[in-house]
């Protein structure tokens, strides 16, 4: 298998694709031997083996990819999926926004352990890693470990290991320059960086500093992004308008007042102010109203004028390492970096009404001159469009690791060791504007009085405060600054959290059996995890119209132990090239709830030298993180469909969902309405009008899982140069903790009719959803099935130069979720399923030519066609019968495959620099529009966030000195 390994090795050095592969970390024969350590093991040894599988992507596959960002790179790998963040979530109030995280085998961020030369990187009190906080310039390769690995590393390595090997000896300087832009000019990218390092015979030291500046990209820019539900439905999903509306105060059966609906409950008129041509008139005057009409847009706003498509971003990051070998056997070591990331979005304006005030109400007051109902409270509705939302977060990471380690001799085998304290840091501080004061706001929609012959507050000690009566139905350009600067505030809030860890590993050889050296590692850890979240001190207390939290606070002890074996069984026999099995186990105790003992069994046999078959039992699991166990109460804005619904939700077509509804008090013929007082106009919903609520579980324990892998590796004689791997996977989750979302709540409750779910929420009597809990637990289940193929060819050489084709996929036979221990599963391979695409199949394939200092690349990434929630039942549909696997009714829309095409270009200069040209996606291939891609982009047009939504055009220049 040397043979195999150098094959590997060379065919990744050649190719700038963007995904390079390999299946060990073995030394070409040629070289002197070394020991190594493969991800997903702590054994060191001589041209290791893995029954594990481990793919690499060198330095040279990521730079061809043309992207800057770590996070970026993950992503393209078939076998990764969206995360939680993305820089599309334009309306998350997260202090983790702005940050770019890794998602293997669509497990979530949360179950991917991301490591840095074999150790834990910094993680956020949500237990989220910034893999922008790494800067590229100092990355070596990336090792992703797709299986589970959590009785070697412990916790969250459910999903997969990303492990980040970072460049350990340099010798002179480099510098490294990368502009790109996209096709319509905007979302450029600047990137540089510059590294030096010096090496002697016992030590090295390497210093490096990267600038990473990304611009913005706004929704209005693209037809594709520029509507809230895409191009299809130009004139759907408007908000609130920007000019003043009112409901009509007056007592029930007043005449022109309103009506009464059918089931008898009365229904106030809402009326908005008139404004021709943008001019308003006197708002204290009804008659200078028309009645509010829902189904059109004239009184109405498109928010996404005002919405950031994705987020822009900055980063500066430092790095240092350093070697020094005290002696010949015992070598002191160190790494540190710091990291700065700032990221700015925006959002349209409040969307300020009378349920603004939370409890407290907020209205125009009876004695105020603006007032078109003297003497009564009158509720209000508008859109503050002429003050967008900013929001501005800064994150600063540091992580610092020292350590020593070492060989000794032990009878006739060599013995390795390593000791390392590492402190990680991460803060986190989010800034955001055009929100507002609710206790201003209340006085200055309060009573008026004329004072010195102008129109002032009421209240005296308000007016010395600095109250300015606010005519809120005036419009845009009818709301003076002195007002803006009295009601508007700024709210800041802060997360922090901080790991102390403490690792010391053993390994070498026991003994010498008849087929091989029996090995051995093991090893403790102590660790501390602690964190804390402070919101914006006015808007947890509910003062202004800031989403509302609670602080957060805690941290718990963990102390760990390993012990790993590998042991040879055969040798050299027919049928038994090799056979040898490795077994692992690890005991962790979390001073929050308690330990346990996880364990691993894996086998590799090459029944010849050409053939490597492998497989792996493990159990895992990810503890509940600090956010998880103690983060306070918040609130949160959701999209949904409500299966009562009487013209789009399930309702609409299943009687027994109509039963169901009726039964909890649902009067017939509900309607679920949009912010705008509108009723919904398709299946894809609306965000609710008000705030649902969320939070910990100190309660919770960890979740629990089973991973089962098993594989080939074929490297036929016949032909060198030609490598084939197949795997199988498949992982079951126990135990997941999790939010349930106002969509799985309500379709629990009436479409699959579970009933311990239809206590999570409340109903008025006109059926509108008032409050809604969607606090985490233990609950339910999650499994993902399928199978991985690669094949890498590196051609003989030609006259015409060298040839490589190298091809990566992932098939996903199953994803299935079951919301409660004995609840049916839903079957959503093939889906787009709120956060991310469950492609049936990923694939990635590269070809490479190279020829004395030229060299190209053309990459194919395939994306197979999904499932997604129909328009309606007669529009966009092409499957009206088929049940949604996610909601449980009718109808399902299936859209096809895309395929994006990349293409560099790469000379080597004779002045030892280097220049690179590329382009991705070439011919400007876009997505379809998802509708049911909301949670994976919240605040955007419905646009999948792995999908490029535009050309890019790049150039980057490298020189060493």
């Amino acid at each position: 298998m040397r043979r195999r390994s150098a094959r590997v090795l060379a065919l990744a050095s050649c190719l700038a694709s963007a995904v390079a592969g390999a299946q060990d970390a073995s030394p070409a024969p040629t070289l002197a031997p070394v020991n190594v350590t493969v991800t997903g093991s702590r054994i060191r040894g001589i041209d290791v083996e893995t029954a594990q599988p481990v793919f690499t992507m060198n330095r040279q596959a990521i730079q061809a990819t043309g992207l800057t960002d770590l996070g970026d790179v993950v992503m393209r790998l078939p076998s990764a999926a969206t995360p939680e963040v993305t820089p599309q979530d334009t309306l998350s109030s997260s202090n983790d926004a702005g940050g770019r995280y890794a998602n293997l085998r669509n497990l979530g961020a949360v179950r991917t352990l991301v490591l840095v030369n074999g150790r834990r990187w910094t993680s956020s009190v949500g237990g989220l890693t910034d893999l922008s906080s790494i800067p590229v310039s100092i990355v070596e390769r990336i090792e992703v470990l797709r299986d589970g690995a959590s009785s070697i590393y412990g916790s969250d390595a459910i999903g997969g290991v990303v492990n980040i090997i970072t460049t350990d000896r340099f010798e002179g300087a480099s510098a490294d320059v990368l502009y790109g832009v996209n096709g319509r000019g905007d979302g450029a990218r600047k990137n540089g960086n510059v590294t030096w390092g010096k090496s002697t015979e016992r030590s090295s030291v390497i210093l490096g500093a990267t600038y990473d500046d990304a611009d913005e990209m706004l929704d209005r820019e693209r037809a594709l992004t520029r509507y809230a539900n895409g191009p299809r439905h130009p004139d759907d999903g408007y908000g609130m308008g920007a000019y003043g509306g009112v409901v009509d105060p007056r007592a029930p059966g007043t005449a022109g007042a309103g009506r009464y609906a059918s089931d008898g409950a009365w229904v106030p008129n809402r009326y908005v102010v008139d404004h021709p041509g943008g001019r308003v008139g006197d708002t204290s005057d009804l008659a200078g109203y028309h009645l509010y009409d829902p189904a059109s847009n004239a009184d109405k706003y498109d928010t996404t004028h005002d919405m950031t498509f994705r987020a822009g971003s900055k980063l500066r990051n430092l790095f240092g390492t350093g070697r020094y070998n005290l002696t010949d056997d015992i070598a002191l070591r160190g790494m540190a970096t710091y990291g700065v990331r700032d990221t700015r979005w925006r959002a349209a304006g409040y969307p300020l009404q009378s349920g603004s005030g939370r409890a407290d109400g907020l209205v125009i007051d009876p004695d105020n001159a603006y007032n078109p109902f003297p003497g009564e409270a009158t509720s209000f509705f508008r859109r503050l469009a002429e003050l967008p939302r900013f929001s501005w977060a800064r994150s600063k990471t540091f992580h610092a690791d020292v350590g020593l380690e070492g060989t000794f001799p032990w009878g006739e085998h060599t013995w390795a060791w390593d000791v390392t304290y590492a402190y990680a840091e991460t803060r986190s501080d989010l800034t955001t504007s055009g929100d507002i004061d609710l206790d201003h706001a209340r006085k200055a929609l309060g009573p008026t009085a004329t004072v010195d012959g102008r129109l002032a507050c009421a209240d005296a000690a308000d007016r010395a405060a600095g109250c300015v009566p606010w005519n809120i139905l005036a419009g845009p350009g009818g709301t003076p600054d002195a007002v803006w600067r009295y009601v508007a505030t700024t709210g800041q809030s802060r997360q922090v959290s901080r790991n102390n860890d403490v690792i010391a590993n053993l390994t070498g050889g026991l003994a010498d059996l008849p087929a091989g050296m029996l090995r051995l590692a093991g090893g403790v850890e102590h660790r501390q995890e602690n964190g804390r979240y402070l919101p914006d001190a006015a808007a947890s207390q509910g003062l202004t119209t800031q989403l509302a939290s609670a602080p957060t606070r805690g941290g718990y002890i963990v102390n760990e132990a390993y012990l790993e074996l590998d042991i040879p069984l055969l040798a050299d026999l027919p049928l038994a090239h090799e056979l040898a099995v490795n077994a692992s186990s690890r005991y962790s105790h979390y001073s929050a709830f308690g330990g346990g003992t996880r364990s691993k069994y894996s086998i590799r046999w090459k029944p010849f030298d050409d053939l490597l078959l492998r497989g792996t039992y493990a159990e895992g699991f990810r503890a509940p993180t600090v956010a998880d166990l103690y983060g306070g109460t918040a609130e949160s804005f959701e999209s949904f469909i409500d299966p009562c619904d009487s013209a789009y939700g399930a309702a609409a077509g299943d009687a027994g969902v109509r039963a169901r509804c009726a039964a909890a008090g649902v009067p017939a013929g509900y309607r679920q309405v949009d912010p705008s007082g509108a009723p919904i106009n398709s299946s894809t919903g609306g965000q609710n009008p008000v705030a649902f609520r969320t939070g910990g579980n100190p309660s919770l324990k960890p979740e629990s899982s089973i991973t089962r892998t098993a594989g080939l590796v074929y490297s036929p004689g016949f032909a060198d140069g030609l490598d084939v791997t197949l795997d199988y996977y498949k992982v079951d989750i126990r135990d997941v903790i999790t939010p349930i979302l106002a969509s799985d709540i309500l379709n629990f409750c009436y479409v699959r009719n579970d009933p311990t779910y239809c206590g999570r929420f409340t109903r008025t009597a006109d059926g509108r959803i008032t409050t809604l809990d969607e606090s985490l637990a233990n609950l339910g289940s999650l499994r993902t099935e399928g199978y991985d193929l690669g094949v890498h060819y590196r051609l003989p050489s030609t006259r015409y130069g060298e040839f490589a084709v190298l091809s990566d996929s992932t098939y996903l036979k199953d994803f299935s979720q079951a919301p409660s221990a004995g609840a049916a599963p839903r079957q959503l391979a093939g889906y787009m399923d709120n956060l991310q695409g469950l492609y049936r199949v990923r694939s990635n394939l590269s070809l490479d030519w190279s020829h004395e200092r030229f060299g190209a690349t053309w990459t194919v990434r395939y994306f197979s066609g999904l499932k997604d929630a129909c328009w309606s039942a007669t529009e966009e549909c092409n499957r009206p019968e088929t049940i949604n696997a996610l909601t449980g009714a009718n109808g399902v829309n299936r859209k096809g495959s895309v395929a994006f095409h990349d293409l560099q270009l790469r000379w080597q200069a004779p002045w030892n620099g280097s220049f690179r040209l590329g382009v991705n996606n070439v011919f400007g291939r876009k997505g379809p529009i998802y509708y049911a891609a909301s949670s994976a982009g919240q605040g955007s047009a419905p646009y999948n966030p792995a999908f490029d939504i535009d050309r890019y055009i790049y150039m980057g220049y490298q020189q060493t000195f």
